[in-house]
């Protein structure tokens, strides 16, 4: 998905990309809005009902590395699905630092009415399967390279 446009030279166009990403982030999580109403969930809330619904029951700590989400910003979503009755919160027995988490029978049924969710979207992209997967292996590299690379110095 190379553009064949030049690349920006002055610094208000090399915003393009920053304002494209948010544009898109926003469109995207808009447009799960109406199906996850359904499912009475948050665009978060689904994408960790998503992570255990693939990966099974997990720690808080797994969690947050799949979801590239902090124990701060994850806990008290956790606790949301929680009282909605559809994970569970255990402590390790072995491990009293470590919660695990899991799908109670009603958040694992959930899963039923999500499955078509993803193919709903992926169609409202425009993109095919190929394209779609080779857009989500470019925005992992620039996630990766945004991550890793030296901060600048500030300028005024």
């Amino acid at each position: 998905m190379r553009s064949t446009m030049a690349e920006p030279s002055d610094p208000a166009s090399r915003e393009w990309l920053c304002r494209a990403l948010y544009t898109a982030s926003r469109a995207m999580t808009a447009r799960y809005r109406p199906a996850l109403a359904a499912l009475g969930l948050t665009y978060p809330q689904y994408l960790t009902m998503a992570t255990l619904w693939e990966h099974g029951p997990s720690t808080v700590g797994q969690l947050g590395r799949r979801l590239e989400l902090e124990s701060s910003t994850l806990s008290p979503l956790v606790k949301r699905l929680e009282a909605m009755g559809l994970v569970t919160r255990n402590r390790d027995a072995h491990d009293e630092r470590s919660v695990n988490v899991g799908l109670t029978p009603r958040g694992q049924a959930m899963r039923e009415n999500a499955v078509s969710i993803p193919g709903e979207i992926g169609a409202a992209t425009g993109l095919s399967a190929t394209e779609q997967a080779r857009l989500v292996a470019q925005l992992r590299e620039l996630t990766a390279h945004l991550e890793f690379a030296t901060p600048s110095i500030a300028h005024d």
